[in-house]
């Protein structure tokens, strides 16, 4: 009986693992993983079906349930056995670290090992390792894989150009595919050759165009999504090289287009939101949503999380959340203590809050605890100095920066401020302190000659001759054929010493080995000329021609005036039509009407009966509409007072007298009462 049981238990698990095998074959691993559970369910441990099971997971994607099993049964699947695939689910599962270690300690470096090596190296952005590792694999492989491994060789490159700033090597690879020709685009853009990266890219987006053409189910729509990160790349470029409205424009059609690249997208809106800094603020918190999306950390560069993070702080800034914009740079701040960076930001947002001098003492602790970047430091300092209107200390910070005490910008930048308080001696100072430097550390050099010009030429401004002319000497003597410095050297002698000046001017050319194409006649007669030579007189007769062409230039023809409608010509016209009407002698003003009443006409403050009766608030039936100011509840009727009516009242507008409440009018406009 147990001999049988035995022959029919081993037959029994021969054809499961039958099912297992034609299962594999099919790629049904969900099928295969019911029938490994099977076999299991008889020998638990099985190390084949244990090992074969964590494949089939893997497979089926379930990386979690994989690592697990291959903890659980770790005296089972040694790393002999599994290291490969217990290495593998630790990738996918962002466990970078981990895998790396599983890696290093397994016993034999597989081929499969070496490949999942330079993943893991690439993504702890290990460049260098990185490197040797592609090399090694691409000079001992021989498969149908070496394409996939120079594009990831390429990627390799790019990023240490991009990232790490290293000049690449020419890896002789062709750019056969649109991988490898973006890859080398990258690496372009990382050295700052701009236009050649433009070109690369659109090389690659044509031979990805060729490479799906011959897919005849995917859509322009499909074909789009593919070009994306090309076309994000190409964005990024036009933005480098100042076209923002065209990169802007590249980059939302990139954004309509909904990738499934999160870390393409956040990159994209990161890239917009940079474009739009303190404008369009309500865009960029949109913006931001997408960069802030799930798995974002695993697919990006640190270089290029510091970058969005950056950004985060500077928009909290701009939309005047101080308390998160504080909140992120002091995280940047603590990742990386060294990065000035997140400082500037803090000291941004307390100037925002008109605390300078907050913002100073910070800046300066932070330059205490890092020399190596005090320069920096100070530059802002000084700054923040200026735009409180203190120059003075911003000079005197400025001047403590011993690094950059030479430099052509830190001069010009000193002497402007020296010359903005009338401090002419300090600027000159500054002047003869760096070309000291020059003289002893880069003499003859194009900046000491030039700070010496322009030190000259400073002077001469200010009065300074004595002193200019110890520099105009200097110039002088290391370029004799200088004229226009032999020139100015003459001028200053010349107010100081006349016989110098005389000795000097032997040295200046003569007129006549002066080459100069000038026109005198057509420069005095330019519109620019201050002074014209006269001519001679002419003679009297061409003299009376010109006069009478003159003449006959000046007459020019009359335009017929337009004449009125009612115009005739037998009558003669009324030789007063020119005055106003009430201001002529035939006018005697207007007619009275016999219905006409004379309302508001009289002495001021007179009423009159029809006024009352005329006035709808004093009728019973109409409802008042609003009340009218000044004037009292119980005002008394005008129909029962005595004043004159006015049919009993003089007449009122005379000539005289209308023209002179016409006058008084147009001089006041209104009533001195």
């Amino acid at each position: 009986m147990a001999s049988s049981g035995g022959a029919a238990g081993t037959s029994s698990l021969a054809s499961l693992w039958s099912d297992v095998n034609k299962a594999g074959q099919n790629g049904d691993f969900t099928r295969a993983l019911k029938v490994l559970n099977k076999i299991l369910q008889v020998a638990k441990d099985d190390v084949k079906a244990l090992h074969c099971k964590v494949v089939c997971l893997i497979q089926n994607g379930s990386f979690k349930e994989a690592l697990t099993l291959i903890n659980n049964h770790s005296k089972l699947l040694t790393s002999d056995v599994i290291a490969f695939e217990k290495a593998y689910c630790e990738y996918r599962l962002n466990k970078i670290e981990s895998a790396l270690k599983t890696i290093e300690t397994a016993p034999q470096k597989t081929e499969k090992l070496n490949e999942l090596q330079g993943q893991v190296l690439y993504r702890l952005e290990r460049y260098e390792e990185c490197l040797s590792v592609y090399r090694d694999l691409i000079r001992n492989s021989q498969d149908d894989y070496d394409e996939e491994r120079q594009t990831n060789l390429t990627a390799v490159v790019a990023a240490m150009s991009l990232w790490s700033k290293t000049k690449p090597e020419d890896l002789g690879l062709q750019e056969t595919t649109y991988e490898l020709c973006y890859n080398a685009a990258c690496s372009l853009i990382g050295q700052g050759r701009l236009s050649e990266a433009m070109k690369k890219l659109r090389e690659a987006e044509n031979l990805c165009r060729q490479s799906f053409s011959e897919d005849t189910d995917l859509t322009e729509e499909d074909i789009n999504a593919e070009l994306a990160i090309i076309h994000g790349q190409m964005a990024y470029v036009m933005q480098l090289q100042g076209s923002i409205e065209d990169a802007l424009q590249l980059y939302n059609q990139i954004i309509k287009l909904k990738p499934t690249d999160v870390g393409l997208l956040a990159v994209v809106a990161n890239n917009i939101i940079t474009i739009n800094k303190d404008q369009n603020v309500f865009d960029s918190k949109k913006k931001v949503k997408l960069s802030n999306a799930e798995g974002v950390e695993h697919k990006l560069a640190k270089r290029q999380l510091q970058a969005i993070e950056f950004n985060k702080a500077l928009l909290s800034m701009y939309t005047n959340q101080a308390e998160q914009c504080r909140k992120l740079s002091s995280s940047l701040q603590a990742q990386n203590p060294e990065n000035l960076l997140p400082v500037l930001i803090q000291a941004a947002q307390l100037c925002r809050e008109k605390q300078h001098a907050k913002a100073i003492d910070l800046l300066q602790e932070f330059a205490d605890q890092n020399p190596n970047q005090a320069s920096q430091i100070k530059l802002t300092m000084a700054q923040l100095k200026l735009a409180q209107g203190n120059v003075t200390k911003a000079c005197m910070i400025m001047k403590t920066i011993k690094d950059l005490e030479h430099r052509p910008g830190m001069v010009s930048a000193l002497v402007t401020m020296h010359s903005h308080d009338e401090d002419i001696d300090s600027a000159i100072e500054v002047f003869n302190q760096a070309i000291a430097w020059y003289q002893e550390n880069q003499p003859n050099s194009p900046a000491h000659l030039s700070l010496i010009r322009e030190a000259s030429n400073f002077k001469l401004k200010h009065g300074r001759k004595k002193e200019a002319i110890d520099d105009l000497e200097q110039l002088w003597k290391q370029n004799r054929k200088d004229i226009h410095t032999l020139a100015q050297l003459i001028s200053a002698y010349s107010l100081v010493d006349a016989n110098k000046a005389k000795v000097l001017s032997e040295h200046l050319p003569s007129s006549d080995t002066m080459h100069l194409k000038v026109d005198v006649d057509a420069l005095e007669n330019s519109t620019g000329a201050t002074f014209i030579r006269k001519k001679a007189a002419k003679v009297a007769g061409e003299q009376a021609k010109v006069t009478g062409q003159v003449e006959i230039k000046k007459k020019k023809k009359k335009k017929k005036g337009k004449l009125p409608k009612n115009y005739d010509p037998k009558v003669a016209p009324d030789p007063e039509r020119w005055l106003p009407m009430r201001e002529r002698s035939y006018y005697r003003g207007k007619k009275k009407g016999k219905k006409k009443e004379q309302i508001g006409k009289g002495t001021q403050g007179a009423t009159s009966a029809a006024t009352a009766e005329l006035d709808a608030s004093k009728t019973a039936s109409s409802p008042p509409t609003s009340p009218r100011p000044g004037v009292a509840a119980n005002a008394p009727s005008s129909v029962n007072s005595n004043v004159v009516p006015p049919r009993h009242q003089k007449p009122v507008g005379a000539a005289g007298t209308k023209k002179k409440q016409q006058q008084k009018k147009k001089k006041g406009g209104r009533s001195g009462w």
